[in-house]
């Protein structure tokens, strides 16, 4: 496979003096996408059943690894997980339902909070979908197999957090009640797929497609604008 340099990010946006520079560059996108994250974060759904939120951070995360590359991509998620450790409220908010505003976001350890699985499988999922653009697989049909991998991985460090959470009680004082009791099932392989993988499957094969669209359309725009230039010239 041919190693592509530059992202999407690197030709769609027309950097000229210095926003040229790499680090000034780079420093505005991976901060610039970490707050996309955030407000993505901020369209919610909380279910009675489980303390993980349906969100729209997936769609962010896979467009973040897919626009940015691999180490821009997860670089940026990890800022946007460092932003909620130090105290900004930039995770979901809790409870009902919610879209943006007003800004009602949470902060947290990650490893206090049953969802943070999810987060810093973020970061790997960025870097896996960034890897597979800068081999030129963020344009055509190849484009839904580097998101799927990307929300696969999302989904192998939050489950695993979340049966970890269930199985051990270990976030029980923290969240101040027995999180085995409120998310039902017989088990806890099964009560981690009920609160934490079947709610979501459906809204997250959505985010995937709409993700995989966004992607290759963007692309032929780029295309398209390049190409009108050249005949200008």
């Amino acid at each position: 496979m041919q190693i592509r340099s530059q992202t999407l990010a690197d030709v769609a946006i027309p950097w000229s003096g210095v926003f040229s520079r790499p680090l000034v560059k780079d420093a505005i996108l991976i901060i610039g996408f970490s707050i996309l994250t955030a407000v993505f974060a901020q369209i919610a759904i909380s279910l009675p059943f489980t303390t993980v939120p349906i969100t729209g951070q997936t769609f962010a995360v896979l467009l973040t690894g897919a626009a940015l590359g691999s180490r821009r991509g997860a670089a940026s998620m990890g800022l946007y997980m460092a932003w909620g450790l130090i105290g900004i409220p930039v995770f979901a908010p809790a409870g009902g339902a919610h879209f943006i505003f007003p800004w009602v976001g949470t902060a947290n350890l990650v490893w206090n909070i049953t969802s943070g699985g999810y987060i810093v499988g973020f970061i790997f999922a960025a870097y896996f979908v960034g890897m597979l653009a800068e081999r030129n697989w963020d344009r055509g049909w190849k484009v839904n197999i580097a998101m799927l991998g990307g929300n696969v991985l999302v989904y192998i460090f939050g489950l695993a957090w979340l049966a970890y959470a269930i199985g051990s009680h270990a976030l029980d004082s923290t969240l101040g009640f027995n999180l085995s009791e409120v998310i039902p099932g017989d088990n806890t392989l099964e009560k981690t797929l009920v609160g934490g993988f079947y709610p979501f499957v459906v809204g997250d094969l959505i985010k995937l497609l709409l993700a995989g669209m966004v992607l290759p359309g963007a692309w032929e725009i780029v295309n398209l604008i390049k190409k009108r230039n050249i005949r200008e010239k």
